[in-house]
């Protein structure tokens, strides 16, 4: 996964492509030893499209959406492509940065060592 970040191919030939990126750099990895992350997702289930991507590198144990669908003004129609700027967003992702620490600097330093799911199958977590 190091590898895929640092040389700018994480997730490549997805429609998501640079967000994957994003991700890395903004995740924390938490005293639990879970990574966590905001990603803006405009899929109807979520992760539907970045999910094969993700799985590659960890166990998804919990995808839930940021708020209410219903309220959420990309879902409902009102305002498409609302989720890049909208308030929900970057105060999850505020309230994230106060917890853990950097999960790139913990995979840079070798205290977090992911697994590449697709070729140690089997293997189930990836920490």
């Amino acid at each position: 996964m190091l590898k895929a970040i640092d040389s700018g191919v994480q997730g490549h030939g997805s429609v998501a492509e640079g967000e994957y990126l994003r991700n890395m750099q903004d995740a924390r990895f938490c005293e639990d030893q879970t990574a966590r992350w905001v990603e803006i997702c405009y899929c109807p289930t979520p992760l539907q499209e970045e999910r094969p991507y993700w799985e590659q590198y960890f166990d998804l144990t919990r995808v839930q959406d940021a708020h209410d669908r219903r309220k959420c003004r990309d879902h409902n129609g009102s305002e498409p492509w609302a989720c890049d700027g909208c308030d929900c967003t970057a105060r999850l992702e505020e309230k994230l940065n106060k917890t853990g620490k950097s999960f790139m600097d913990s995979l840079h330093s070798g205290e977090l060592r992911l697994i590449n799911l697709q070729q140690h199958a089997g293997s189930g977590h990836t920490k």
